[in-house]
């Protein structure tokens, strides 16, 4: 938290330092405005004529202070969202999270864990890593989130994430840069649609003549100033008309190259700012470098290619100035140039628009999980291995009080599969959630809730929290039939990391017992790491049949002083206890 406080205080004596340079530059502003004013106003009063001559090193300095206002709105701006970032950071580490994304569109019921181990929605895993302000950004934390990698892959990851959770203070600034003008799916969409296409050149005639008649028609009129001569003017007429007549020819292709010009025009700027900020750091982690120097291929840099997209959409936006349009058309066939310099910059860097922000995307995506891994110094990475050891000391689930979360040790050297028993409310799902989380997260490359843990990589399934499903009308029980089938025929394929929470609830206790014996007897056939929490003591039995491979581990529940005390540590062996008779005779229901 010391952090936060200090980079507030530190951000907002800077915020009010900017705030005072851009009134004094503001009044400044206003005075060199007055000024050339009043020289314009005496030179045609007067027959001095220094005073017209005066006017252009007091229009230069207006030019240069306009430019450094905007460039000090645009750093109060910078700094104002560092001090949003950081007051959200301190109010987060209080338990807080309101102020997150919690992935809703990445909800997927059908998906093998994220949904049963509430990886996106409210007080998802996603809203508590998710660091990210561009949309792809969003998209590729939820993406590392869906797929477990590989062993390889993990490494470059755990390497990357704890390089840049030490850099807090550049993760902050790549988040703001992102954050000014947020970008949307709709922008994302419509700017790789507009890259998909990419239309010739203007060809060398039209090119040409885009030199040829502006320079015609302003000549004709620079003529009649000198000279006075009527002709000149009707000439310079003339060539307004032929060259807004040209630019008409063109009216189709160049509605076609306007994307929501002003919004696209900001979003490609802020893209800018943070290519620069990515391209100008030299860092250790060799995935981070790989995709930074993405980036920098040949001479040709994202920042600046996209920064000179960002001017070209800014001048195209003019064209639909019902003042200054036909007046830059008319005398210089603006936006005819701006339509070709657009083809050419498709032409040249269209097809590197996707990837290029793909990188943006995977930056925020390792930013947000060393921000978690900052946020928590106490989680560890753990050790990858592809020999299926998987083993957890001390792991809890990482969206619980930390000071307060039980924790428990579990190995999967001995016996690769657990049958797990316990009363109502001593712990069993938070359990296999906790074991479920933190393998996922392991295999992505973030820092887990443990003290120590090694774990290999496998693709993980969980049957935990399904539903009935009106749209297709399919009951609980053959939906959950359903995730059963493809667990096991995942398992034909390879070894799984599989969760199961009390399954087959919606047939009777018979089928149910003997459903779920068979189950865990063909978990064991076909090589299933992982654990199943039941409420039938007489599935435990079935450990006796695998003693190499299924254990019985438990937690237990004591009735104190008329009280359920529950400790919610892992044991060995089958649950003895019961609570469900003793809870519903103190409710008065029984």
């Amino acid at each position: 938290m010391k952090f936060y406080k200090d980079r507030i205080e530190l951000l907002e004596a800077e915020a009010t330092k900017l705030q005072a340079k851009d009134r004094q530059v503001s009044i400044i502003r206003l005075i060199t405005l007055a000024s050339g004013v009043y020289l314009l106003y005496k030179g045609f009063q007067s027959e001095f004529w220094f005073l017209h001559i005066a006017t252009i090193p007091v229009a230069i300095a207006f030019l240069l202070l306009v430019k450094q206002h905007g460039n000090i709105r645009w750093r109060s701006k910078l700094v104002g969202e560092q001090i949003r970032i950081n007051k959200e950071e301190l109010v987060f580490l209080t338990g807080n999270s309101s102020a997150f994304d919690p992935g809703d569109a990445f909800v997927a019921a059908d998906h093998p864990y994220s949904y049963d181990l509430d990886f996106f929605g409210p007080n998802s895993i996603y809203k508590h890593l998710n660091r990210t302000s561009t949309y792809r950004g969003g998209q590729e934390l939820a993406d590392g989130l869906l797929n477990i990698q590989s062993k390889q892959e993990i490494e470059e990851n755990q390497e990357a994430i704890q390089e840049l959770s030490h850099q807090a203070e550049w993760r902050q600034q790549l988040l703001a840069l992102g954050s000014i003008y947020p970008d949307s799916k709709d922008s994302y969409e419509a700017l790789i649609e507009w890259s998909k296409h990419t239309p010739d050149r203007l060809s060398v005639f039209i090119r040409w003549m885009a030199i040829i008649l502006p320079f015609l028609t302003v000549g004709c009129f620079g003529i009649y100033f000198i000279a006075q001569d009527q002709m000149f003017w009707r000439f310079g007429l003339l060539g307004v008309v032929i060259n807004l007549g040209v630019l008409g020819g063109f009216a189709k292709r160049i509605k076609e190259e306007i994307i929501s010009s002003t919004e696209i025009e900001r979003i490609l700027k802020q893209y800018a700012h943070m290519f620069t900020l990515i391209e100008s750091t030299r860092f250790k982690s060799p995935l981070l470098n790989k995709l930074a120097d993405s980036l920098k291929k040949e001479r040709h840099q994202a920042s600046k290619s996209i920064h000179q997209l960002s001017l070209l959409f800014g001048r195209m936006e003019h064209v639909a100035n019902v003042f200054a349009s036909p007046l830059l058309n008319g005398l210089l066939l603006f936006h005819l140039h701006v339509l070709d310099g657009l083809a050419k910059w498709k032409q040249q860097y269209s097809a590197q628009i996707a990837p290029w922000l793909t990188v943006i995307g995977k930056f925020e995506k390792l930013s947000s999980l060393a921000n978690f891994a900052y946020n928590n110094p106490m989680f560890v990475f753990p050790t990858i291995n592809d020999e299926h050891q998987i083993h957890f000391e001390d792991l809890g689930h990482p969206l619980l009080d930390k000071q307060k979360a039980v924790t428990n040790s579990i190995s999967f050297a001995d016996q690769r599969f657990f049958i797990l028993t316990g009363s109502n409310m001593s712990g069993k799902s938070t359990f296999l959630r906790t074991v479920g989380v933190n393998m996922v997260l392991g295999a992505i490359g973030a820092p887990i809730f443990a003290s120590k843990a090694n774990i290999h990589p496998l693709p993980v399934y969980v049957s935990m929290r399904l539903s009935d499903s009106l749209t297709d009308s399919e009951s609980y029980f053959y939906a959950e039939v359903k995730r059963l089938k493809g667990i096991m025929e995942a398992l034909d394929n390879e070894p799984c990391f599989v969760l199961l929470d009390e399954i087959l609830r919606g047939t009777n206790s018979d089928d149910k017992r003997d459903g779920t014996i068979e189950v865990i007897r063909k978990m064991a056939q076909k090589q299933a790491y992982g654990g199943i929490a039941t409420h039938d003591l007489e599935v435990c039995k079935v450990a006796e049949e695998h003693p190499d491979i299924l254990t019985n581990k438990r937690f237990e529940v004591e009735i104190v002083k008329d009280e359920l005390v529950f400790d919610y540590k892992l044991q060995s062996g089958v649950c003895q206890n019961k609570s469900a008779s003793f809870i519903m005779k103190k409710m008065k229901i029984i």
